[in-house]
């Protein structure tokens, strides 16, 4: 077997599992790319990118251009000469010059099954949407938003209780297959393309904290999912009395109570339901702010809230 020389770019956890799989796999990582170094949590300290912690362990050159479009980034990437460029979750777009660089081709790595969920978010997404059934994707890249010709899938049937995160690490772990057998297609002459269909394509549009905040009024199960697919990351979450408060896991009760929507609409020593736009949400695991995440029933030991309270509101309504 003939080991090609590969050029990666990536930045997040995501990325750093795919690299490290390629180096086991046997391929020689000329350089990798990967966004600037980012101050980070409370104290702000500067922190490596998942990608460069990894590429450091191995003593692979390391490379973090402002702007890779730039004309010196741009001149850098050619000196490598690479076979191909392995790009994930990098977070710039390439401009048809690199694009063109390598002497085979650019793959990207990508977590959903192309056409869907094309962009930013597909794994978080494919969660809240209640999908069945999402992937990964290894393409060749062109100049659209994750528009290039398929190379290979592989599928996976998301659980009824799967979260943001661990669909993360489900997928990750097929993507690090997945980047060595489409590699080794490559080098052996045996890779096809399938071009995508267009009119199947859907966007998954970038995460922010904002959409984390639960309007009520929409269906207990999208609530539902919304918490799961937010789940670490941005979260979901409500105020109580003024204060923020997280959602980590729920359930839908397929019943309707009167009230308002994000009325506490039921309480007992162990349960807490509220009402929705359609059907009703038993809260099972939450956060306080300053507080640690802890079941309902722990909560509510600490914690003394009273039927007709309503979630989302500054003042407290009672029965």
């Amino acid at each position: 077997m003939i080991f090609m020389k590969i050029l990666f770019m990536g930045t997040p956890d995501f990325a750093s599992g795919v690299l490290e799989s390629i180096i086991q796999a046997g391929h020689e990582i000329v350089l990798v790319v990967t966004q600037e170094d980012k101050p980070k949590g409370r104290g702000r300290e500067v922190a490596f990118t998942p990608v460069k912690e990894t590429a450091l362990k191995y003593g692979l050159e390391v490379f973090q251009p402002h702007r890779i479009k730039d004309d010196e980034a741009v001149a850098k990437l050619k000196e490598y000469e690479a076979d191909v460029f392995v790009v994930v979750a990098y977070g710039q777009i390439l401009s048809k010059e690199i694009l063109d660089m390598p002497k085979e081709i650019c793959v990207n790595v990508h977590a959903s099954l192309l056409p869907k969920y094309r962009g930013a978010a597909p794994i978080q997404w494919a969660v809240i949407d209640g999908e069945k059934y999402t992937g990964i994707t290894t393409q060749r890249m062109a100049e659209g938003l994750d528009t290039g010709d398929i190379i290979e899938t592989v599928e996976y049937e998301l659980k009824s209780d799967e979260t943001g995160g661990s669909l993360f690490e489900r997928l990750m772990e097929l993507a690090k297959e997945l980047i060595v057998s489409t590699l080794s297609k490559i080098e052996n002459g045996e890779v096809t393309y399938t071009k995508q269909e267009e009119e199947k394509s859907t966007y998954a549009k970038k995460l922010d904290k904002k959409l984390g905040n639960i309007d009520f009024s929409i269906e207990a199960e999208r609530i539902e999912r919304l918490i799961r697919g937010l789940n670490p990351w941005p979260s979901a979450y409500t105020s109580l009395n003024g204060k923020n408060i997280k959602f980590w896991r729920a359930e839908v009760i397929d019943k309707e109570f009167e009230g308002e929507y994000g009325e506490i609409v039921f309480i007992s020593e162990d349960e807490m339901y509220i009402k929705t736009g359609k059907g009703t949400l038993s809260i099972v695991e939450l956060q306080l702010e300053g507080k640690k995440r802890m079941y309902i029933q722990d909560f509510l030991r600490g914690n003394k809230l009273e039927c007709g309270t309503v979630l989302g509101k500054q003042e407290v309504a009672k029965c």
